[in-house]
């Protein structure tokens, strides 16, 4: 019992999203909202269990993570459609949600119940959560960014909810940054390492930063909305691409 669930789980959770994305193209907000919840709850009540098998925070492996994105992907397309009615928004993060379902069910990866002595540590949780949910909503600003760009005069309702979404994401993304330094101190005795990951994780904070301040002064409204995209290839490369650089593998991220 554990992963051996997700083969349930997983296509139900992805079941309920598709009928969620289905209802809220054709308008039914409301069913559309409860499907979404329950295919939130359905991956949720699966990292509880994974959570329990395992004695420890499904948060180790790219796989575990995973499950987390799809659940605060698809959490961050309910409270945005609830709170904006944006349907688009709320279907496409639920389809982006499926595909990282889809990718632990084509490609399942070895789920170690040990958890190295490193990430036994209060700050683990945290820190790993609040990345996860920095990703959930830049992803949801890339999308945004795009659907803007691609308009020959950005939509201001639009542009209002794009900041709201940035600034959350950033709060998220800077929790996660402080609460590692702070693990740092905690483990290795010292904050900063300028190890790699950390590194392209300082590099990508900078670039929404940009965002955020070339939207406060509002004179290049088109390269404003460039940097989101830019920033989540960033966010992607710190997240994924990070550990496969040469210069990473000795880095205190890389746990295999």
């Amino acid at each position: 019992m554990g992963w051996d669930l997700f083969n349930y789980f997983g296509p139900a959770a992805s079941l309920a999203w598709i009928a969620a994305g289905w209802l809220a193209v054709r308008g039914s907000k409301k069913a559309s909202m409860l499907a979404s919840l329950a295919g939130i709850l359905i991956m949720g009540a699966f990292i509880a269990i994974l959570w329990e098998v395992q004695n420890r925070p499904p948060l180790r492996t790219m796989g575990e993570t995973r499950l987390w994105y799809s659940f605060f992907l698809a959490s961050a397309g309910l409270w945005t459609y609830y709170r904006w009615s944006y349907s688009w928004l709320s279907a496409f993060s639920g389809l982006m949600a499926i595909v990282f379902v889809v990718i632990n069910l084509a490609k399942p990866e070895i789920h170690s119940i040990t958890l190295m002595p490193a990430l036994q540590s209060p700050y683990f949780v945290p820190h790993v959560i609040a990345y996860i949910l920095a990703y959930a909503m830049m992803g949801v600003a890339t999308i945004t960014a795009l659907i803007q760009l691609r308009k020959p005069v950005p939509d201001p309702s639009l542009n209002h909810f794009l900041d709201n979404v940035v600034y959350i994401g950033f709060g998220f993304l800077m929790l996660g940054l402080l609460s590692g330094a702070a693990w740092a101190k905690e483990a290795w005795g010292h904050y900063w390492s300028w190890d790699p990951k950390e590194t392209w994780a300082l590099v990508t904070a900078a670039a929404y930063l940009l965002n955020i301040h070339l939207r406060l002064h509002n004179r290049f409204p088109r390269l404003t909305l460039t940097v989101l995209p830019i920033a989540f290839i960033l966010l992607m490369i710190t997240w994924l691409g990070v550990s496969s650089l040469p210069s990473a593998q000795g880095s205190v991220h890389v746990y295999s």
